[in-house]
Protein backbone atom coordinates (compact mmCIF):
# COMPACT_ATOMS: atom_id res chain seq x y z
CA UNK A 1 0.00 0.00 0.00
CA UNK A 2 3.34 2.30 0.94
CA UNK A 3 4.30 2.19 -3.07
CA UNK A 4 1.02 2.40 -4.36
CA UNK A 5 0.64 5.34 -2.30
CA UNK A 6 3.80 6.84 -2.90
CA UNK A 7 3.50 6.63 -6.79
CA UNK A 8 0.15 8.00 -6.90
CA UNK A 9 2.10 10.82 -5.02
CA UNK A 10 4.61 11.06 -7.65
CA UNK A 11 2.18 11.24 -10.47
CA UNK A 12 0.24 13.68 -9.42
CA UNK A 13 2.91 15.87 -8.18
CA UNK A 14 4.77 15.29 -11.18
CA UNK A 15 2.02 16.81 -13.16
CA UNK A 16 1.35 19.57 -10.80
CA UNK A 17 4.76 20.86 -11.71
CA UNK A 18 4.50 20.40 -15.57
CA UNK A 19 2.11 22.54 -15.55
CA UNK A 20 3.34 24.93 -12.71
CA UNK A 21 6.68 25.10 -15.26
CA UNK A 22 4.77 26.00 -18.44
CA UNK A 23 2.57 28.50 -16.51
CA UNK A 24 5.26 30.29 -13.84
CA UNK A 25 8.64 29.58 -15.78
CA UNK A 26 7.93 29.91 -19.58
CA UNK A 27 10.16 28.69 -21.93
CA UNK A 28 13.13 31.57 -22.15
CA UNK A 29 14.27 30.80 -18.60
CA UNK A 30 13.99 26.69 -19.91
CA UNK A 31 16.18 27.74 -22.83
CA UNK A 32 18.56 29.67 -20.76
CA UNK A 33 18.62 26.98 -18.26
CA UNK A 34 19.92 24.44 -20.54
CA UNK A 35 22.75 26.53 -21.67
CA UNK A 36 23.66 27.33 -18.01
CA UNK A 37 23.14 24.41 -15.84
CA UNK A 38 26.25 23.39 -15.06
CA UNK A 39 27.27 26.84 -13.68
CA UNK A 40 23.97 26.72 -11.60
CA UNK A 41 24.68 23.14 -10.18
CA UNK A 42 28.38 24.42 -8.57
CA UNK A 43 26.82 26.98 -7.11
CA UNK A 44 24.02 25.27 -5.72
CA UNK A 45 25.98 21.97 -4.47
CA UNK A 46 27.69 22.98 -1.08
CA UNK A 47 24.21 23.94 0.34
CA UNK A 48 22.86 20.87 -1.55
CA UNK A 49 25.07 18.61 0.22
CA UNK A 50 24.27 20.45 3.49
CA UNK A 51 20.64 19.70 3.23
CA UNK A 52 21.27 15.96 2.19
CA UNK A 53 23.37 15.43 5.28
CA UNK A 54 20.51 17.20 7.36
CA UNK A 55 17.79 15.38 6.20
CA UNK A 56 19.98 11.83 6.34
CA UNK A 57 20.36 12.87 10.33
CA UNK A 58 16.72 13.47 10.83
CA UNK A 59 15.75 10.36 9.32
CA UNK A 60 18.30 8.29 11.48
CA UNK A 61 17.75 10.27 14.77
CA UNK A 62 14.19 10.76 14.55
CA UNK A 63 13.74 8.24 17.36
CA UNK A 64 16.77 9.60 19.60
CA UNK A 65 14.95 12.93 19.13
CA UNK A 66 12.05 11.20 20.77
CA UNK A 67 13.98 9.30 23.10
CA UNK A 68 16.11 12.97 24.55
CA UNK A 69 12.46 14.44 24.47
CA UNK A 70 11.24 12.64 27.07
CA UNK A 71 14.40 12.55 29.20
CA UNK A 72 14.30 16.09 28.96
CA UNK A 73 10.47 15.69 29.82
CA UNK A 74 9.63 19.16 29.13
CA UNK A 75 5.59 18.36 28.27
CA UNK A 76 4.02 21.26 26.89
CA UNK A 77 1.27 19.20 25.85
CA UNK A 78 -1.34 20.06 28.30
CA UNK A 79 -0.40 23.81 29.00
CA UNK A 80 -1.09 24.55 25.27
CA UNK A 81 -4.70 22.71 25.53
CA UNK A 82 -5.47 24.60 28.90
CA UNK A 83 -4.89 27.92 26.79
CA UNK A 84 -5.88 27.43 23.47
CA UNK A 85 -9.18 25.17 24.62
CA UNK A 86 -11.61 24.18 21.89
CA UNK A 87 -10.52 25.86 19.01
CA UNK A 88 -10.07 22.56 16.92
CA UNK A 89 -13.26 21.39 17.50
CA UNK A 90 -14.80 24.78 16.67
CA UNK A 91 -13.12 24.67 13.75
CA UNK A 92 -14.38 21.30 12.76
CA UNK A 93 -17.66 21.81 13.53
CA UNK A 94 -17.14 23.35 10.19
CA UNK A 95 -16.25 20.10 8.66
CA UNK A 96 -17.97 19.43 4.51
CA UNK A 97 -16.93 16.68 2.74
CA UNK A 98 -15.87 19.30 -0.20
CA UNK A 99 -13.82 21.13 2.62
CA UNK A 100 -12.04 17.58 4.19
CA UNK A 101 -11.32 16.53 0.36
CA UNK A 102 -9.79 20.25 -0.35
CA UNK A 103 -7.81 20.31 2.94
CA UNK A 104 -6.69 16.64 2.87
CA UNK A 105 -5.52 16.75 -0.85
CA UNK A 106 -3.36 20.25 0.29
CA UNK A 107 -1.99 18.58 3.22
CA UNK A 108 -0.51 15.55 0.63
CA UNK A 109 -0.13 16.58 -2.69
CA UNK A 110 -0.20 20.84 -1.83
CA UNK A 111 2.46 20.40 0.46
CA UNK A 112 4.85 18.42 -1.52
CA UNK A 113 4.12 20.30 -4.79
CA UNK A 114 4.75 23.61 -2.63
CA UNK A 115 8.27 22.12 -1.34
CA UNK A 116 9.53 20.98 -4.71
CA UNK A 117 8.40 23.65 -7.41
CA UNK A 118 10.45 26.60 -6.15
CA UNK A 119 13.45 24.14 -6.26
CA UNK A 120 12.95 23.91 -9.98
CA UNK A 121 11.70 27.88 -10.39
CA UNK A 122 14.60 29.00 -9.09
CA UNK A 123 17.08 26.41 -10.62
CA UNK A 124 15.63 28.27 -13.50
CA UNK A 125 17.03 31.67 -12.20
CA UNK A 126 20.37 32.47 -13.85
CA UNK A 127 20.41 34.67 -9.67
CA UNK A 128 21.35 31.23 -7.88
CA UNK A 129 21.10 33.39 -4.68
CA UNK A 130 16.76 32.47 -4.25
CA UNK A 131 17.82 28.50 -4.96
CA UNK A 132 20.43 28.72 -2.40
CA UNK A 133 18.61 30.87 -0.36
CA UNK A 134 15.74 28.41 -0.42
CA UNK A 135 18.02 25.38 0.10
CA UNK A 136 19.75 27.07 3.37
CA UNK A 137 16.04 27.68 5.11
CA UNK A 138 15.06 24.19 4.38
CA UNK A 139 18.32 22.73 6.11
CA UNK A 140 17.54 25.03 8.84
CA UNK A 141 13.60 24.52 9.15
CA UNK A 142 14.98 20.58 9.29
CA UNK A 143 17.41 21.36 11.77
CA UNK A 144 15.78 23.90 14.43
CA UNK A 145 13.14 21.50 14.08
CA UNK A 146 14.71 18.22 15.19
CA UNK A 147 15.93 20.49 18.17
CA UNK A 148 12.89 21.43 18.99
CA UNK A 149 11.60 18.02 18.72
CA UNK A 150 14.30 16.82 20.88
CA UNK A 151 13.62 19.19 23.26
CA UNK A 152 9.56 19.11 24.16
CA UNK A 153 6.78 16.47 24.34
CA UNK A 154 3.76 18.04 23.07
CA UNK A 155 0.58 15.51 21.55
CA UNK A 156 -1.39 16.51 18.98
CA UNK A 157 -5.29 17.49 19.16
CA UNK A 158 -6.00 13.87 18.09
CA UNK A 159 -4.22 12.07 20.62
CA UNK A 160 -5.80 14.57 22.96
CA UNK A 161 -9.11 15.48 22.29
CA UNK A 162 -11.70 12.24 22.21
CA UNK A 163 -14.06 14.46 20.23
CA UNK A 164 -11.86 15.71 17.56
CA UNK A 165 -11.62 13.54 14.38
CA UNK A 166 -8.98 12.42 12.81
CA UNK A 167 -10.48 13.63 8.92
CA UNK A 168 -7.37 12.59 7.14
CA UNK A 169 -7.12 9.20 8.30
CA UNK A 170 -10.69 8.71 8.38
CA UNK A 171 -11.92 9.77 4.83
CA UNK A 172 -8.18 8.44 3.22
CA UNK A 173 -6.95 5.88 5.43
CA UNK A 174 -4.46 4.81 2.63
CA UNK A 175 -2.21 7.87 3.67
CA UNK A 176 -1.45 6.77 7.19
CA UNK A 177 1.44 4.24 5.36
CA UNK A 178 3.07 7.55 4.00
CA UNK A 179 2.58 10.46 7.29
CA UNK A 180 3.67 7.16 10.06
CA UNK A 181 6.85 7.33 7.96
CA UNK A 182 7.85 10.65 9.05
CA UNK A 183 5.61 11.53 12.12
CA UNK A 184 5.60 11.05 15.64
CA UNK A 185 2.21 11.81 17.92
CA UNK A 186 4.39 13.59 19.93
CA UNK A 187 6.38 15.61 17.20
CA UNK A 188 3.77 18.61 16.44
CA UNK A 189 5.26 21.87 18.17
CA UNK A 190 6.21 23.16 16.04
CA UNK A 191 4.30 22.21 12.89
CA UNK A 192 6.39 21.35 10.22
CA UNK A 193 4.60 21.77 7.06
CA UNK A 194 3.17 24.91 8.65
CA UNK A 195 6.82 25.98 8.62
CA UNK A 196 8.34 24.50 5.37
CA UNK A 197 4.92 26.48 3.55
CA UNK A 198 5.67 29.52 5.34
CA UNK A 199 8.79 29.51 4.41
CA UNK A 200 8.29 29.08 0.43
CA UNK A 201 5.48 31.86 0.84
CA UNK A 202 8.24 34.56 2.65
CA UNK A 203 10.47 33.63 -0.86
CA UNK A 204 8.30 33.60 -3.02
CA UNK A 205 7.18 37.10 -1.76
CA UNK A 206 11.28 38.03 -2.01
CA UNK A 207 11.05 37.01 -5.59
CA UNK A 208 7.52 38.26 -6.89
CA UNK A 209 9.17 40.73 -9.61
CA UNK A 210 10.40 37.58 -11.05
CA UNK A 211 7.68 34.92 -10.84
CA UNK A 212 4.49 37.54 -9.88
CA UNK A 213 2.41 34.40 -10.46
CA UNK A 214 3.85 31.91 -8.51
CA UNK A 215 3.58 34.29 -5.21
CA UNK A 216 0.60 34.38 -5.69
CA UNK A 217 -0.17 30.78 -5.95
CA UNK A 218 2.55 30.30 -2.97
CA UNK A 219 0.63 32.22 -0.48
CA UNK A 220 -2.74 30.51 -1.18
CA UNK A 221 -1.19 27.51 -0.85
CA UNK A 222 0.73 28.15 2.17
CA UNK A 223 -1.80 29.29 4.03
CA UNK A 224 -3.83 26.09 2.79
CA UNK A 225 -1.23 24.10 4.57
CA UNK A 226 -1.94 25.77 7.48
CA UNK A 227 -5.12 25.56 7.85
CA UNK A 228 -4.92 21.57 7.02
CA UNK A 229 -3.28 20.96 9.62
CA UNK A 230 -5.89 22.23 11.92
CA UNK A 231 -9.07 20.95 10.15
CA UNK A 232 -7.64 18.08 10.05
CA UNK A 233 -6.88 17.38 13.76
CA UNK A 234 -3.10 17.18 13.46
CA UNK A 235 -2.05 20.54 15.01
CA UNK A 236 -3.08 23.11 17.73
CA UNK A 237 -2.98 26.67 16.69
CA UNK A 238 0.05 27.42 18.49
CA UNK A 239 2.20 24.65 16.76
CA UNK A 240 1.17 26.35 13.87
CA UNK A 241 1.83 29.82 14.73
CA UNK A 242 5.43 28.89 16.17
CA UNK A 243 6.25 27.00 12.69
CA UNK A 244 5.10 30.33 11.21
CA UNK A 245 8.28 31.76 13.58
CA UNK A 246 10.69 29.16 12.59
CA UNK A 247 10.24 29.94 8.90
CA UNK A 248 10.58 33.51 9.72
CA UNK A 249 14.04 32.80 11.72
CA UNK A 250 14.70 30.13 9.26
CA UNK A 251 14.19 32.41 6.28
CA UNK A 252 16.47 35.43 7.99
CA UNK A 253 19.64 33.55 8.93
CA UNK A 254 19.39 31.91 5.46
CA UNK A 255 19.55 35.69 3.85
CA UNK A 256 22.38 36.25 5.85
CA UNK A 257 24.39 33.12 5.71
CA UNK A 258 24.13 32.95 2.06
CA UNK A 259 25.46 36.26 1.60
CA UNK A 260 28.40 35.99 3.91
CA UNK A 261 29.11 32.04 3.21
CA UNK A 262 28.91 31.80 -0.43
CA UNK A 263 31.56 29.97 -1.74
CA UNK A 264 32.18 31.55 -4.60
CA UNK A 265 30.56 34.57 -6.43
CA UNK A 266 29.19 33.92 -9.50
CA UNK A 267 28.94 37.16 -12.35
CA UNK A 268 25.87 39.24 -12.92
CA UNK A 269 24.74 38.99 -9.22
CA UNK A 270 24.66 35.00 -8.86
Amino acid sequence: MLLQVLLQLTVVVSLMILFGVGVVVGRRRLRETRLEWRTRVRAAAPITAVLAGVLLFNSVARDLSYDVAWLVDWNLTWPIYDLEGQFILWLQSYATPWATAYFSFIYIYGYVFLLVFPLVAYFALSNTRPMRELLTAYALNYALGWLLYATIVAYGPRNMLPEVVALLYDTYPQYQHLTRQVNRNTNVFPSLHTSLAATVTFLAWRTREAYPIWNVVAAVLGVSVAISTMYLGIHWVIDVVAGIVLAYVSVVLAGHLVGRWSLRSLRGGR
